[in-house]
């Protein structure tokens, strides 16, 4: 009986609540056609329910404190809090108003010539100071469509403008969700992350500039894109965090300073009042971030049983069974995560799952943490990007009221940050983190 035990976890079973996890995603998608329909936190708490159910850890009530044990770790624990300031602060700058300000400066700051660039740098600043593509193409799209109307652009051209200055800032904002799970996973300082990650994308953010001006110049003279007028004031809680974050500040004590920023900013300008500043942070947290906290911490525990059971250690034994390079290591990485974006739609919930399968590669074939990081956020961003499928897409596509099939040919950013992560991992590049 042991012995058939042995076996069977030997076998990889352990990733009975993965198997069952993307089983949920595929079934879905056969039936309803939409991966959005099977709610991320059902499939977890199925995918955890499978994972106590099936582990050897003895008594039921034995498996359950393992896995509460694993949702409670160090990095989980870390991460939840950072989710829980990240959302308070971005719950309260939107409240006060900060969303439309920067927008609307941008719009002014920007100049009309180059219409095609100035949105897809609004775009790219928009996204580093929300830490939200979503957020960030909810906030533009509309104002690309009147751009399309006005000055005679195709309309998916706008909107995959907009889509990729989104993913620049979903890859390498400091309070994007994606940035969080990716440095806390593998262990390293955000801005240690960005460094690299900067360094592998501003080439690709140059070309599509490059591009952008080229097709501008097209455009019929006089194009004018109007703004409501800019309330300063309303956009210094994004900057203050963006330099802050820059600086090295802990990114803990950067968003509480932000928090503290837009609340004192919000009451001084009559945007909201007191009660409502703690409703914008209730919502903040709980509506905003609330499925991700729940989702981290099942993510957690499964994990812990399935390493437990052995799951882990067999997964990096067949991914690395034919490695014999840190080339073709960072190449199994990239592979694990753009696999699993593809199969969930949601790049933050593939970095939870492949980030910690990501770590003990990365340990195995000594690999900078740095750069490790980097890539599983732009791998990550690369495939979210891309597919049509993917809330980014979707809400684009649902606001301007086009498929979002027709987007993809024009998405510039998101397929050559793909190539220069590629090239990257080629070229062994940057030296410095290689």
């Amino acid at each position: 009986m042991n012995q058939h035990r042995k076996w069977y976890h030997s076998k990889g079973w352990a990733l009975m609540p993965l198997a069952v996890f993307f089983l949920l995603y595929l079934l879905t998608f056969i039936f309803t056609g939409d991966l959005y329909q099977m709610p991320i936190s059902v499939a977890f708490m199925t995918a955890s329910l499978v994972a106590i159910l099936y582990s050897k850890g003895g008594k039921f009530s034995n498996r359950v404190t393992q896995f509460c044990r694993g949702a409670a770790n160090e990095t989980i624990m870390l991460m939840v809090v950072i989710f829980i300031l990240a959302g308070a602060f971005a719950g309260t700058a939107k409240a006060m108003g900060a969303v439309d300000a920067t927008v609307n400066m941008m719009l002014y700051l920007l100049p009309q010539k180059t219409i095609l660039a100035s949105v897809f740098i609004a775009a790219c600043f928009i996204s580093m100071s929300m830490g939200t593509s979503t957020g960030t193409i909810a906030a533009l799209a509309p104002i690309a469509v009147g751009v399309s109307s006005q000055a005679g652009i195709d309309l998916p051209l706008m909107l995959g403008i907009v889509v990729g200055g989104a993913m620049f800032g979903d890859n390498l904002s400091f309070i994007s969700d994606t940035t969080i799970v990716a440095t806390r996973t593998q262990g390293c300082k955000m801005q240690d992350k960005f460094k690299v990650n900067i360094r592998i994308v501003f080439p690709v953010v140059l070309i599509v500039l490059a591009i952008y001006i080229y097709q501008g110049l097209e455009l019929a003279a006089g194009t004018q894109v109007s703004a409501d007028e800019v309330e300063w004031l309303k956009v210094v809680p994004y900057v203050a965090v963006l330099i802050m974050a820059l600086a090295g500040v802990n990114v803990m004590a950067v968003l509480a300073l932000g928090i503290i920023l837009s609340g004192v900013i919000g009451l001084g300008t009559g945007g909201f009042g007191i009660w409502d500043w703690t409703k914008a942070i209730s919502n903040g947290i709980v509506i905003d971030m609330g499925e991700l906290i729940i989702v981290s911490l099942m993510a957690g525990g499964m994990f812990e049983l399935i390493r437990f059971n052995g799951g882990i250690d067999w997964l990096i034994g067949k991914m690395t069974r034919n490695i014999r390079s840190k080339r073709s290591a960072e190449v199994s990485i990239a592979g694990l995560v753009s696999f699993t974006n593809l199969c969930t739609a949601n790049n933050t919930i593939a970095l939870i799952i492949s980030g910690p399968i990501a770590k003990n590669i990365s340990d195995k074939f000594d690999l900078d943490n740095r750069k490790i990081a980097s890539l599983l956020d732009t791998f990550s961003c690369f495939v979210q990007g891309l597919i049509p499928y993917g809330a980014q897409l979707l809400i684009a596509a649902g606001l301007a009221k086009v498929s979002a099939v027709e987007i993809v040919p024009y998405l510039y950013y998101p397929f050559l940050i793909g190539f220069a992560a590629i090239a990257s991992i080629i070229f062994r590049y940057p030296r410095k983190y290689a």
